[in-house]
């Protein structure tokens, strides 16, 4: 056995059976890099069953895996979610959508963001239902459903508050007009979207966005269309604001464990909801340095003692932000350990000094848990100023997932 394979066996009997099992599996798989994002969809799944006892078995849920299922892997992500019941998946766009019914997926898929030109034969020929938010794309959808010999449905996005997309109250009249001049396609759905359901001090903000899209249903009600569908929440409405809540809810962050920065910490609030992804990576290179001697790009960084420095395999176009920079920290054998210098685009130094034991190939944490330490994209994001849907978003496609 070479000194580094000996190394990489003495530092796993630190870890925990499962880990042991999740890190020599993925060894086995995968001959390259060492850098790796496990995905634990059991607590996909329970963080599913979570949403579906806090909304009850009325309430239809679409599974969000728009982004990747928000780094962590669409299609994995979405086979195990159609067999814990979701009723839709959502996507941003059709192309993501395309992508889930090549993968086998038949549950009905919403497009948030509606179709491009040129796609609309795609969406019907693969069932991937548009939020339309123009008079415009309604008429175009219903040409392309009519040159099908089909009627597909959509649903209508009403801006209540949020000031992206949808149809906005002052333009409802004429919208619904040029609307029910479209035969060839059916409003299964009205939606709206919450901009600070994730902020308590803003629920005034909130109930009259609700009150804004029960007037918007009203005037669709008037004129004879009676969607299926009256969808509002997000993942923060859906725990936050039971009476904004209609008949259909679309969690996303929750679903895989994000949502300390979008729910307040309070018990009745609070889900028992799981985190779903872990990054992890191995030390490729060990090395002393000795006081005062500077590192990395820009020299942001010099040793204050002599320091054991430990270089890994991993930088920020895997999605470790570069705002971590000598500010993160990553778990080595049990023990935080901070990044030193700049965070570089494959590579990235840490102080391992404080480590006893540590040995090239050690398993080394980047999110989750090694033993009673973790940190969490939360922690992360905090840090880095931002919110931790941006940071499993941007672990790069570079980064395997292991689906465990």
């Amino acid at each position: 056995m070479s000194n580094y394979s000996s190394n990489i066996f003495k530092s796993i009997l630190s870890f925990k059976e499962s880990e042991i099992s999740a890190a020599n599996d993925f060894a086995q798989t995968f001959a390259h890099r060492p850098t790796w994002a496990e995905i634990n969809l059991d607590a996909l799944a329970h963080n599913f069953r979570e949403v579906r006892r806090k909304v009850g078995s009325e309430t239809s849920v679409i599974a969000v895996v728009k982004a990747n299922a928000y780094g962590h892997g669409a299609v994995e992500c979405a086979r195990r979610l159609a067999k814990e019941g979701a009723d839709w998946f959502g996507v941003a766009l059709p192309e993501e959508g395309i992508e889930l019914r090549e993968a086998g997926i038949t549950q009905p898929i919403l497009s948030f963001g509606g179709f491009w030109e040129g796609q609309e034969a795609a969406c019907i020929k693969d069932k991937i239902v548009p939020v339309i938010y123009r008079a415009e794309m309604a008429e175009t959808f219903d040409a392309a459903a009519r040159a099908a010999n089909t009627v597909a449905d959509v649903f209508v996005k009403i801006d209540t508050g949020m000031g992206r997309l949808g149809v906005r109250g002052r333009q409802l009249d004429e919208f619904i007009d040029r609307l029910i001049s479209c035969v060839s396609i059916r409003v299964a759905g009205v939606m709206t979207h919450f901009a600070a359901a994730d902020e308590p001090e803003r629920n005034s903000f909130t109930e009259e966005q609700a009150m804004r899209f029960r007037e918007a249903l009203d005037k669709f009600a008037v004129r004879g269309i009676n969607p299926q569908y009256r969808a509002a929440s997000n993942s923060a409405a859906t725990f936050a604001h039971d009476r904004a809540r209609f008949n259909m809810v679309r969690p996303g962050g929750v679903l895989y464990g994000l949502w300390r920065d979008i729910l307040q910490p309070v018990e009745e609030l609070t889900p028992a909801l799981q985190p779903v992804m872990s990054l992890r990576t191995r030390i490729a290179l060990l090395k002393p340095v000795p006081l005062g001697e500077p590192l990395g790009y820009g020299c942001t960084f010099s040793t204050k003692r002599e320091t054991q420095v430990a270089t890994l395999p991993v930088g920020y176009h895997d999605g470790l932000m570069r705002a971590l920079s000598n500010a993160g920290c990553v778990i080595v054998r049990g023990r935080f350990a901070p990044i030193i210098g700049r965070v570089s685009m494959d590579l990235t130094l840490v102080d391992v000094t404080d480590v006893p034991g540590v040995a090239t190939g050690d398993v080394v944490t980047l999110i989750g848990a090694d033993g009673a330490l973790s940190i969490t994209a939360e922690d992360i994001a905090r840090q880095a100023s931002t919110l931790s849907y941006e940071v499993t978003c941007g672990i790069s496609e570079r980064v395997p997932r292991r689906f465990v």
